[in-house]
């Protein structure tokens, strides 16, 4: 196959959390979230590079990182843009000539399972686009937004919680982000870019312990999960 970019997207200022740092910098363990993040993708041997997309005001602090924590494979540290596709696709614009494929990745998922990565990557390799999802859990009401009305209730067997990475071929994850520049759609992630050009996008069934860690509730959870589950501190 011909190389293997990954797109990491840590740009987002986090309100969420409550706290004046941005969620991808606090602490988990010994080291920031996102270079636990950054730490799965640099030990995955088939990965050539990283782009990390961050905040403007970080750009220096991640850069840091990269060379405290010897993440050889980051090659460029970017300032991302408005909306969250806006930094995908500068980081896109970055990747090395010859890059074939690409992984985006959402910077406060950390756990993520190496083995779905292969899977998710295995299956973008057969029908050009694939992200990792798990079924969802609940009964999802569709509410109206302005008086809280239930309007229906979807098939639950129906419904997947997306996740990250999210893998593509990497010349039609350009086009849909060319298409959606010109067309100034802005979605909810790079597969509903990818759907707006008719392509197939297939889902991989991953874990729930691939938790994007965006409130204060989330902490504990990960906590538990880097010492018990899937982190190198687990007992």
């Amino acid at each position: 196959m011909g190389k293997l970019g990954v797109i990491i997207v840590a740009a987002g200022k986090g309100s969420r959390m409550g706290t004046a740092e941005s969620k991808q910098y606090l602490q988990l363990g010994q080291k920031p979230i996102l270079v636990h993040t950054l730490q799965l993708f640099q030990n995955i041997h088939e990965v050539d590079e990283i782009i990390l997309v961050v905040g403007a005001d970080d750009v220096n602090r991640c850069e840091a990182y990269v060379t405290g924590y010897a993440l050889t494979k980051v090659t460029r540290v970017l300032a991302g843009g408005a909306e969250r596709q806006d930094s995908v696709r500068q980081g896109l614009q970055a990747l090395q000539e010859g890059t074939e494929w690409v992984l985006v990745h959402d910077g406060v998922r950390p756990f993520v399972k190496i083995e779905h990565v292969f899977e998710c990557l295995a299956k973008a390799q057969e029908v050009g686009s694939a992200v990792l999802a798990v079924p969802v859990k609940d009964t999802i009401k569709v509410v109206d937004a302005a008086d809280k009305r239930i309007q229906s209730t979807p098939d639950r067997r129906s419904l997947w919680a997306i996740q990250t990475p999210q893998a593509f071929r990497l010349s039609l994850l350009q086009e849909a982000h060319e298409a959606a520049l010109r067309d100034q759609f802005i979605g909810t992630d790079d597969a509903s870019l990818v759907e707006r050009l008719g392509a197939a996008v297939h889902v991989v069934e991953g874990d729930y312990y691939n938790i994007k860690i965006t409130t204060p509730e989330d902490l504990p959870w990960a906590d538990w999960i880097l010492h018990n589950v899937r982190g190198e501190e687990r007992s």
